[in-house]
Parts: structure tokens; sequence; C-alpha cells
């Protein structure tokens, strides 16, 4: 891929990351986003952050199905921090919506409300791959460990969906397709790595014989 493409496509990927953020904008001057506002506001910030997320999950399957995808590896990291800037979006949409910005109010949230909680660790975890997403970070940590901390991500995810099914009313299942897709993500990382170790063993005993 040249570099003029590479622009342009990267270009598009922080137009379309941005584009939950300006209707948000737009609705809040517009007044248009409903009867209540701050609902909507978390809800959509707290969406789109798991949505990014499951993007982001997705690069790695879909390099290991088809290698020409292996260029998408240079838009994980972008998509990943937009997926925190939503995530401290919604913590901040809660801490000054719905807590007023009271530090006792916040913690005793966290302790007694069990979706709070949950939304906490997803935040904490997203805050520590954020602060070493830098290439900088890579090289003080090696490649293994970075990667092992990387894998974090999975447990940000899973606490961001059980969060969001804490989050609604019994019976609702408006979670229920993130989870699916979350889901399938999870497993098909194990699946694909025995699926590659597989086909590198037959394409060696291919070799030999």
């Amino acid at each position: 891929m040249n570099r003029t493409t590479l622009i342009s496509l990267k270009t598009l990927a922080w137009l379309a990351c941005l584009a939950p953020l300006a209707w948000l904008v737009w609705g809040v001057v517009t007044n248009n986003l409903g009867a209540d506002q701050t609902h909507t506001i978390a809800f959509a910030t707290g969406r789109t952050a798991l949505r990014l997320l499951a993007i982001s999950l997705a690069i790695t399957p879909l390099r290991r199905l088809w290698p020409r995808l292996s260029w998408l590896v240079k838009f994980r990291r972008l998509i990943g921090l937009f997926a925190f800037f939503y995530a401290t979006l919604h913590l901040l949409c809660w801490a000054a919506l719905y807590a007023n910005l009271d530090p006792a109010a916040m913690a005793a949230d966290v302790v007694k409300r069990r979706y709070v909680t949950a939304g906490m660790l997803a935040w904490v975890l997203l805050v520590l791959l954020a602060a070493t997403s830098t290439q900088w970070a890579i090289r003080k940590l090696g490649g293994r460990r970075w990667n092992r901390l990387h894998s974090l991500v999975y447990v940000a995810v899973v606490a961001g969906i059980v969060h969001y099914w804490w989050q609604v009313k019994p019976g609702v299942r408006t979670p229920l397709a993130m989870t699916v897709v979350v889901a399938v993500l999870l497993v098909s990382r194990p699946v694909l790595a025995w699926w590659q170790k597989q086909k590198k063993a037959t394409a060696a005993v291919a070799k030999s014989g």
C-alpha cells in the first residue's frame, strides 16, 4: 500500500470514528437527542466504545483468514485509542451528569452498583492499554510482554459487555447482538491459531515429502 492510499484511508478512519461524536454535538446544539439527553449521550458513547473495541479485535482474525488484509493492522492502534476516547467520554458523562462530580457519590456507585464496578474495570484496563500503545512502550516492555499485557483487551471488552447487560432492565435484549459479536471474536482467536498451526504442519509435511 502506497503512502497516499494509506493517508487517505486513515483520514476516512478518523472521520468515521469522529462521526458519532459529531452526531452527539449536533444533537445537543439542536436539542434533538430526545427527552432524556443525558441517557442518550451515555448510551451512545458507551455503545460506540464497545463497537470500536470489537472492530479492533476483528482485525487479527481477518488478517489470519485473508493475509492480503494484513494492512489493516495499521489501523488497530487508531481504532483502539478511539475506543478509549469514547469510553472516557462515557465515564465523564456518568461522573458529571449522574454523580455531579462528587467523589463520594462516585466511590459509592463503584462499590454499590455492580454495573458501575464492571464499567470502571473496563475503563481502567483501557487506560493501561492506551498508555502502553506507543512504540516506546513496545521497546521498553519487549514484544512478548507487550503482547501479553495487551491481551487484557479481551478482559476489558468482556467487562464492557457485562457492564452493558447489568445496566439494562431485566428482559431487555439490546446487548445481545454485541455479545454475540464479541463471543465470536473471542472464540475465533484460539480456533484460528489452531488452524494456522495445522496449516503450517501440513505444509511442512508436504514439503518434506
